[in-house]
């Protein structure tokens, strides 16, 4: 289970007692690293009872062109500013440069949490 609680760790190196057990509230999750590959979501809870919806795999990205928005194919990963590894691996990431049946396009949503890739184009 991934914390967000205090670090066990003080600044000097010296290690910090326990005083309590760890809290739900302090919980966190490792990263979904959404790939181009055959659909798969995964639904998690969220506070106050409420889910978010992350996108493990997608195939189809929303492109936003002139006349509307258009589902796309996605074919490849061509870009990935945030890191270089992630072209390699096929990983989806705000900002990513995809290869789609329409052109290329720089995606705007945050699949791992949204649960959808939308894009725009770019000339």
């Amino acid at each position: 289970m991934k914390s967000h609680a205090r670090s066990t760790k003080k600044r000097t190196g010296g290690r910090r007692r326990a005083v309590r057990k760890k809290r739900k509230h302090e919980m966190g999750s490792s990263p979904t690293e959404t790939r181009v590959g055959e659909e798969k979501l995964k639904v998690a809870e969220t506070h106050g009872g409420n889910t978010k919806v992350r996108a493990i795999a997608k195939t189809v990205a929303s492109v936003a062109t002139d006349d509307g928005a258009v589902a796309a194919d996605i074919e490849d990963v061509v870009e990935n500013p945030s890191n270089p590894n992630y072209v390699r691996r096929n990983i989806i990431t705000k900002g990513a440069i995809i290869e789609t049946s329409e052109g290329r396009a720089r995606v705007t949503s945050r699949p791992g949490q949204d649960g959808q890739v939308n894009a725009v184009l770019v000339e």
